[in-house]
This record gives C-alpha cells, structure tokens and sequence, in this order.
C-alpha cells in the first residue's frame, strides 16, 4: 500500500504523544505494563518509534491512561487538491491560489476593495489572463485605460507598463492566470472615455 505523507507524519508523532500523556499522568513504564499487559519494552520502542503502532495496542494503552485515543491518534489533515489554498494578503487585497503544482501557469483568485484604485503601472516578465467575478475592474494597459465587468476578459504581456484595481466604487473579484510565456494580448472590454479618445479597443500589438 503506498504510504501518505500525512499519514506518515501522524504516526510518527504517536509515540511523542505516548510518552506526554504518561508523563501527565506520572505513569512509569512498568507500571502502564502492569496495568495493560504490554510488555515493558515494547511500550519504550513504541514511545521511541521503534515499533509501529497498531489499535491492538493502543486501544489498552489508551484505557489504562483513561483518555480518548484521538489525544494519541491525531486524524492526519490531508489536503483535497481540488479546494482553493489557504488566502493570503497583500496590501488590501486577498489572494486565494488555485493551482497546487509547481508548474505554470498559475492560478489565483483575487478579491480587491474599493481602496485599491491607485494606479501604479509596473513591468516584468510573463502573460497574464484576468477574468472579472464580480465589480468592476480597472485595467492600465500602456496608454489604454479600460473598464471590465463581470464576464469580460483580458489577458496581456506583462513586459508592457500595466496595472488592474478597483474603479474605486467597490470591490472587484477576479480570476487570475499567470505564465511565463509572453504573447500579443487580446483586450474583450470596455474602454473608459479617456481611452476611447486615445484608440479602438481589440486585439493590441
């Protein structure tokens, strides 16, 4: 049977946890021997680790020091990769990862409060995909100043001056996407009037 590392890791604490519940309760060895049947080595390489634990003997263990056997056996949290990851914070704005592998792209779930509505373009190496939740999105994209609602899309190299926040009436949620590789971005939103003066939104070289 292939092993877990979550597993592994929860058994390897039982004998940790053996050897604090006994000491609690100011139990010897030879006395949790006397009391459970278990020889008196045998309850040393359990607490040492050098015997694997097994229900036959922890349930006697566990009944002579009178406490639950999940105080012993912690139940191993094993991660489903299909829920998002723990959120995180960067400035106001909380990001949930998607994606669980190493590889690209990655993928996030960024939800950005009214108070991120001050742009400060940047550059750096990659391509990023956004799609607008919830809100409405404002995205900087070298001289083009674009409003994007819930549905619209636009992705962009990211060697290109840009940012993307709030409009600053309220929060926006947004799925994220982001790789290495750069292409000619593809822009399916609204532009704001300023913008509208500028240029035609759509494909962008």
């Amino acid at each position: 049977m292939k092993s877990h590392p979550a597993i592994d890791a929860t058994l390897d604490q039982i004998g940790h946890r053996l050897r604090r519940v006994r000491e609690t309760r100011n139990l010897s060895l030879a006395e949790l021997s006397r009391t459970t049947g278990i020889s008196k080595s045998t309850l040393s390489r359990l607490e040492s680790g050098h015997r694997k634990p097994s229900l036959e003997l922890l349930l006697p263990i566990a009944a002579a020091m009178a406490v639950p056997l999940d105080e012993i056996v912690a139940a191993p949290r094993i991660v489903d990769p299909r829920m998002p990851q723990a959120p995180r914070r960067t400035g106001g704005r909380v990001i949930v990862p998607l994606s669980r592998t190493q590889g690209e792209p990655k993928a996030y779930k960024l939800t950005i409060p009214a108070s991120e509505s001050e742009p400060f373009p940047r550059t750096h190496t990659g391509y990023e995909w956004l799609y607008v939740l919830s809100g409405r999105l404002r995205l900087i994209l070298g001289d083009y100043d674009l409003l994007l609602g819930p549905g619209e899309v636009a992705e962009f190299d990211t060697q290109q001056p840009h940012w993307f926040g709030s409009t600053g009436r309220g929060s926006v949620e947004v799925l994220s996407l982001f790789g290495g590789q750069g292409e000619r971005a593809h822009i399916r939103a609204r532009p704001s009037r300023a913008a509208a003066r500028k240029g035609p939104t759509g494909p962008m070289a």
